[in-house]
């Protein structure tokens, strides 16, 4: 008879219990749902679509469009682009627009890293008090330092890439240029002078480092129109001329040549004049007085 109240006291724990175990999973289930509604984000605002609706039309990529310009769909894509990194960051005057530069350079093909020009290939040798080459303990006459070459800027007269590449420069800073085919040689390329000298082969990407060496105004003669240096800018001359290359001077230090390599410039020849001679003033059949060689009189 012991074990009955030991099973009844037993039962009215397990019945006990139950409600607590209800109570507790009713309180998990209401925190559960608290937090996922709190969790919801929130829909957008009528406001908040207006706001939207108020941006200025862009072309694809965040191209902010002007007023007046119509929106429209696609990419906005680059065809090419001038790349550019600083290696020293100079502190002499700025390299501004249509000034003369003078340049120390060296280029290299980007496929391959051939160095097809470079300011060190141009150095003349040392000469001593009598004109003759210093020679070296080699046997081979000592070499001067590099010369920079002189480089009208904003007249085309080398690459586009080359040309606009100091942009943002300073005197004394060093920069590396990576040209692309498009604004290098184009299609083409150029034409070496011999076979150990092949050029620059078609649509070829170009690195080059540069320094600034030095900035100055162009010279200009005295009374000269349009504010320009003569023989080049002219109007009605093309820009970019094909073949004209950084680096290709006569002498090391001198300005590039505005002709291609293997040709040589030669002056316009003038138009023959259409203006027919004056008439003569003399009489028909009358014959001129003769010069006389005596001294007028005082």
């Amino acid at each position: 008879m012991t074990g009955a109240p030991d099973t009844l006291a037993l039962r009215n724990n397990l019945e006990s219990t139950q409600p607590m175990k209800r109570s507790v999973l009713v309180f998990i289930l209401t925190a559960s749902t608290v937090i996922a509604i709190a969790q919801t984000p929130a829909k957008p605002t009528t406001a908040a679509k207006s706001a939207t609706a108020a941006r200025p039309a862009t072309a694809g990529m965040g191209v902010k469009l002007p007023p007046g310009v119509p929106p429209a769909r696609g990419i906005v894509k680059s065809a090419f682009t001038l790349r550019y990194q600083d290696i020293k960051l100079g502190t002499g005057a700025i390299a501004e627009p249509n000034k003369m530069y003078k340049v120390l350079y060296t280029g290299w093909l980007a496929a391959d890293g051939h160095a097809f020009d470079s300011s060190n290939d141009h150095r003349v040798p040392v000469k001593d008090k009598d004109g003759k080459p210093v020679m070296g303990a080699d046997g081979k006459p000592k070499l001067g330092e590099a010369q920079p070459i002189s480089v009208p800027q904003g007249f085309g007269r080398v690459i586009p890439g080359f040309d606009q590449g100091f942009y943002g420069m300073r005197q004394g800073g060093k920069r590396r240029l990576f040209i692309p085919w498009q604004l290098a040689y184009g299609a083409r390329g150029r034409q070496g002078p011999d076979a150990a000298h092949p050029g620059i082969p078609p649509k070829a990407d170009l690195i080059f480092d540069i320094e600034l060496v030095d900035v100055s105004d162009l010279q200009m003669p005295p009374n000269h129109p349009g504010g320009m240096a003569p023989g080049i800018g002219q109007p009605g001359r093309p820009m970019n001329m094909p073949g004209r290359a950084p680096g290709m001077p006569v002498a090391p230090g001198a300005p590039l040549s505005p002709t291609s390599p293997g040709t040589s410039a030669s002056p316009a020849t003038p138009p023959a004049s259409t203006t027919p001679p004056p008439a003569s003033t003399v009489p028909p059949n009358s014959t001129p007085a003769p010069l006389s060689d005596k001294p007028k009189p005082q």
